[in-house]
């Protein structure tokens, strides 16, 4: 089972694949260590955040389990598009609107694509440095300076 996991951490986003089965079973909210994800995440910990399915649902986090559900939502929609026709005196849009829209439960499934992490305590090293990341946006700098030169 492959994860793609998008990490957020002081202004910057982190993105990785991982196969990794030990996530199944945890629900949005509960804390991860780095060490459950990936050997170099060690030392830190995640908080998961959300996530969505392969079709492109969303977890949500009042919804118990892992299977599709129909829930009435106030907020979390784009109304603009369904009242551009209609030409009223008051540009904003009508307050107390609900929608039906469908979610997954808060559970990690297999049906699970994506997983959105929060880093609430950092490891040894910062997480680009234990992503690898830093090194290679390092290297990118050397050769543009050095092109640049030349």
């Amino acid at each position: 089972m492959v994860f793609k996991l998008d990490i957020s951490y002081k202004g910057k986003t982190y993105h990785i694949d991982i196969e990794n089965e030990d996530l199944i079973g945890k629900k949005i909210g509960d804390k991860v260590l780095g060490e459950e994800l990936k050997k170099e995440l060690e030392g830190a910990e995640f908080l998961i955040t959300g996530a969505s399915d392969s079709a492109g649902f969303p977890l949500y986090s009042e919804v118990e389990g892992s299977n599709l559900k129909k829930v009435l939502l106030t907020k979390g929609f784009n109304l603009k598009k369904r009242h551009k026709k209609k030409k009223t005196s008051n540009p904003k849009l009508p307050k107390g609107i609900r929608m039906r829209r469908t979610v997954r439960g808060n559970t990690i499934s297999q049906d699970t694509v994506q997983i959105n992490l929060k880093m609430i305590k950092e490891g040894p090293k910062s997480l680009g440095a234990m992503l690898g990341k830093e090194e290679k946006q390092a290297e990118k700098e050397e050769n543009t300076k050095s092109e640049k030169r030349g």
